[in-house]
């Protein structure tokens, strides 16, 4: 418990750092090319776009039921989930390598090495907010009007982004020991895109598949979104168990995170 109460202690003490060192971050990756940070949001898009060639359009998708007698189009439907999947991919692949990629500057530094997966996570979260806007006007476009369940965004925001922290605590200090880690993650979360509700419903299989592929704490967050975005429920009320189990697996994957993280810490340099 100490481990996780130290980490959370320099996550806010260090807070103003996370925000400026993850604006330079996004501006230095993309400080050679022409098209600046519009890259950060043309590579999601292109993407969205060929699932949605190869998916939809060819197969000729029909409308997507989220909930009885309410259908609505693959595209958007589409949209949702990805976007997700983008903040998720990007902030947890990162992440992993967050902090062995940066030992040398680390060793001449004097801060926290927990707050650098957090760096990452922020500077991928800029985006992702970005693109949620722009898919916020897309549904206001087509027809798909803002509700009062929208508020429930930023819960489901908050969560992805403890998801995203939790995990990234444990594979940034696996990774910075074994860097074979980060290749098996990025193999690992390739997989996991294809067993999420991305581009395809899991409801169409048959118990006790359905059930297995839920465990994924991905399913929960994106569903939420989804139900934030449409307008059918309070996700996170009408599914109270799955909210219980959802942060029962954050708060384990966070304490175990800490621990290993703090334990390990101190010898970081020695891998340089």
């Amino acid at each position: 418990m100490k481990p996780a109460i130290a980490v959370i202690k320099e996550q806010i003490e260090h807070f103003y750092l996370v925000r400026r060192l993850s604006l330079y971050e996004l501006k230095s990756k993309n400080k050679n090319n022409y098209l600046g940070i519009l890259w950060e949001l043309l590579n999601p898009l292109i993407q969205i776009l060929i699932y949605w060639f190869v998916f939809g359009s060819i197969r000729q998708r029909a409308d997507v039921e989220i909930a009885p007698d309410y259908n609505v189009p693959f595209i958007l439907w589409l949209v949702v989930g990805f976007t997700l999947w983008i903040f998720f991919y990007q902030s947890t692949i990162q992440g992993s390598k967050s902090i062995y990629s940066r030992l040398l500057m680390l060793s001449k530094m004097n801060f926290p090495m927990s707050v650098i997966p957090n760096v990452v996570i922020f500077s991928q979260l800029y985006i992702h907010l970005f693109m949620m806007l722009i898919v916020i006007i897309l549904f206001q476009v087509t027809g798909y009007f803002l509700s009062i369940y929208i508020i429930q965004l930023f819960y489901f925001m908050f969560a992805a982004f403890c998801l995203v922290f939790a995990i990234s605590l444990i594979t940034s200090t696996l990774s910075t020991i074994i860097r074979d880690v980060h290749m098996f993650l990025n193999a690992t979360l390739r997989m996991v895109l294809y067993i999420s509700p991305i581009l395809w419903q899991i409801t169409i299989l048959a118990e006790p598949l359905t059930t297995i592929l839920k465990a994924n704490p991905l399913y929960y967050i994106i569903e939420g979104y989804r139900a934030a975005l449409f307008g059918t429920e309070w996700y996170f009320i009408m599914h109270w168990e799955y909210t219980l189990y959802f942060w029962g697996l954050v708060i384990v994957l966070f304490l175990f995170g800490s621990m290993l993280h703090v334990k390990f810490r101190r010898h970081f340099i020695d891998y340089l």
